[in-house]
Parts: structure tokens; C-alpha cells; sequence
């Protein structure tokens, strides 16, 4: 995108300008490396040094921290969410040129509008929404939706009879619809598989990360709601549902028919098991093993067992010290026992 001035950006997200609105603005950068074309922001107060030094042709701010800038500035509520809008305006999404690449393999009409990249299968009975991209290497089975404006990049697996939203955006490598994990044991200690006939439904403007496995329900789908994001390489298994404008972080596994409400969210390494429900609002810590319901929104911490997050700090503090603690406790052991045996006591 070709450069903009500062007042332009004002005029298109709001918040308060101080200094040069007609200074120009190329590009966002962060506050350290950021030069007199490129735009900053502060949202945290532990960078605040960094902000009094910065070179960047303007910074976006809290009301707080607009008296320390040393250059321009827009004064807003949002700052991170504000320069998330500005990042997406100087930066828009490369447009694949519309059409199917020769070496492309579709069995299903598609739109004049579908980009399809080269080595990308598409098979019979394919729905394909307007405007949608197809990366190079994609397959799409048999009967499977695909909404419109939505992105696949480079080789993701879209198994038979899936539905994906619109403006769905799905990273290289993800695998949309495989077989859950089911099987019942026989007599032997031997395995059965347990065919896996559900489907996959995912909402609207759904992100998944690359490498994400999404796994079909064994008998009902499973269900990724509306604006729901999902980094690298999660596990989601069978019939689980996530609820709308959830986000969870790299590497989270879900085991099957687990249920997440709407809006939580789920750090890095967390793991859920199975047949558990999580309710709204809740806010799962990196690395937690949730192992149980929860049945209220909050913030919840640890491994085992995982608890309310404010009790779990309080108990880790004291864990810190058991060694401490264990001592004193034997000498108030031996203590008792000397006062506890009258031959100690003359």
C-alpha cells in the first residue's frame, strides 16, 4: 500500500491526534527498530523506556503515556487493538489472481472467482464459495464446502464432507476431517476400529494454525463456532465443540467429546480431557491439565490437580518453601516428644 498520512488514519479509526497529521506513514514496526516513515504503538507500561527513546514518526498511546512521547502520537482507549487495525489497513491480504493453475485437478464447477494453485485436487460434488483460495497441494474430498472469501494455504487436507465457513483461514499443513480416535478392545487386548461417520462444521471466520489436526465426529460433528482461533499444531478430537470467539494457543490437546464455551481462551500446552465441559469465560493458563468440569467462568492454573487460579498461586507460594517448612515441622516433633516423655524432663 502506498504511504498514508496520519490524519487519514485518524480519520478512518478515530482517536485524538497530537503533532503533524500530515506526516506520512509507510509501514508499522516495533518501538526499538521503528524510523520516521513507520508508525509504533505502547500498550504495556514495562516498555515505557523504549517509548522515550524511539525514533518511530509516531506512536499509538493510552491517555497515560501521551505526555512521554517524544513524537507524534494518536491518543486512544485500544492501543494494541488499534494498531492491529492500522497493521491490517498498510498491510492487506496478497489477492491470488482468480482461475485454476493447469496443473490443478478439479472434478466440480467452481466460480470465476476461485484461485486454485498448482497440484490442488478438488473433488466431485465440491461446494466452493466466491472469491475463495485454494493453495498449491490442497485436497478437498469429495462433497466437502468450502465458504466464500475463505484462504487454504499450501497443502491443507480438507477431508469428504466437511463444511467450512466463510473468510476462513486455514495454515499450511492442517488437516481438516481425519478419523477420531475410536476403537473398542476385543477379548484379546486387540483393537477394533470404530468407523468414524460424523462430519466436521466450522463457523465463520475461523483461523487454524499450521499443522492443526481437526478429527471427524465418530457419530455427531464436530463443531468449531464462529471466530474461533486456533494456533500450530492442536489436536482436536471427535465431537468436540469450541465455542464462538474462543482462542487457543500452540499445541493444545483436546481429547474427544470435550466441550469449550464461548469466548475462553487456552495457553500454550494446555491439555483437556475428554468428555469434560468448560464454561464461557474461562481462561485455562499455559500448560494446565484440566482434568474435570468447570463450571464457572475464571482463571484457572496448574497440573494436578489444576485450581482457581488466585488459589493455585497462593499454594505454589507456599510449595516453594516446603523444605523450609519440613524442618521447622521436625524440630516441633521433637520438641513435643521431649515434653511428652518425663525422663526428657529431668
Amino acid at each position: 500500500m502506498a504511504a498514508v498520512r496520519l490524519d487519514e488514519i485518524v480519520a478512518r479509526f478515530g482517536g485524538k491526534l497530537i503533532g503533524d497529521g500530515g506526516r506520512t506513514i509507510v509501514q508499522v514496526a516495533s518501538l526499538e527498530r521503528a524510523g520516521p516513515e513507520e508508525i509504533s504503538f505502547l500498550s504495556h507500561p514495562k516498555y515505557r523506556a523504549s517509548l522515550e527513546t524511539t525514533r518511530a514518526g509516531a506512536v499509538i498511546l493510552s491517555p497515560q503515556a501521551a505526555d512521554a512521547c517524544p513524537s507524534a502520537c494518536i491518543v486512544c482507549d485500544a492501543p494494541y487493538l488499534y494498531f492491529a487495525y492500522v497493521s491490517r489497513w498498510l498491510n492487506p491480504d496478497r489477492n491470488n489472481p482468480p482461475g485454476i493453475h493447469p496443473q490443478a485437478a478439479v472434478a466440480c464447477q467452481l466460480p470465476d472467482s476461485v484461485s486454485v494453485g498448482a497440484g490442488a485436487v478438488i473433488g466431485e460434488g465440491c461446494v466452493i464459495g466466491e472469491g475463495a483460495r485454494i493453495g498449491p497441494g490442497c485436497v478437498i474430498g469429495e462433497g466437502a464446502t468450502i465458504g466464500a472469501d475463505s484462504l487454504l494455504h499450501a497443502k491443507v487436507s480438507v477431508y469428504p464432507g466437511c463444511v467450512i465457513g466463510r473468510r476462513v483461514i486455514i495454515h499450511a499443513g492442517a488437516v481438516i476431517g481425519a478419523d477420531g480416535f475410536g476403537f473398542a478392545r476385543k477379548g484379546d487386548g486387540s483393537w477394533f476400529k470404530i468407523p468414524q461417520i460424523g462430519g466436521i462444521v466450522i463457523g465463520d471466520d475461523v483461523e487454524i494454525g499450521a499443522n492443526t489436526t481437526i478429527d471427524r465426529g465418530a457419530l455427531d460433528d464436530t463443531v468449531i463456532e464462529d471466530g474461533v482461533k486456533l494456533d500450530n499444531q492442536i489436536q482436536v478430537g471427535h465431537n468436540v465443540r469450541i465455542g464462538a470467539h474462543s482462542a487457543l494457543a500452540g499445541c493444545v490437546g483436546i481429547a474427544g467429546s470435550a466441550k469449550i464455551g464461548r469466548r475462553c481462551t487456552v495457553g500454550g500446552g494446555a491439555v483437556i480431557l475428554g468428555h469434560i465441559s468448560i464454561a464461557d469465560g474461562v481462561n485455562i493458563s499455559a500448560g494446565t491439565l484440566v482434568a474435570k468440569s468447570i463450571a464457572r467462568a475464571g482463571n484457572y492454573t496448574g497440573a494436578v490437580p489444576f485450581l482457581e487460579h488466585a488459589e493455585w498461586l497462593k499454594n505454589f507460594a507456599r510449595l516453594r518453601h516446603l523444605d523450609a517448612m519440613a524442618d521447622k515441622i521436625r524440630a516441633l516433633e521433637a520438641q513435643v516428644a521431649r515434653l511428652a516423655d518425663p525422663g526428657e524432663m529431668t
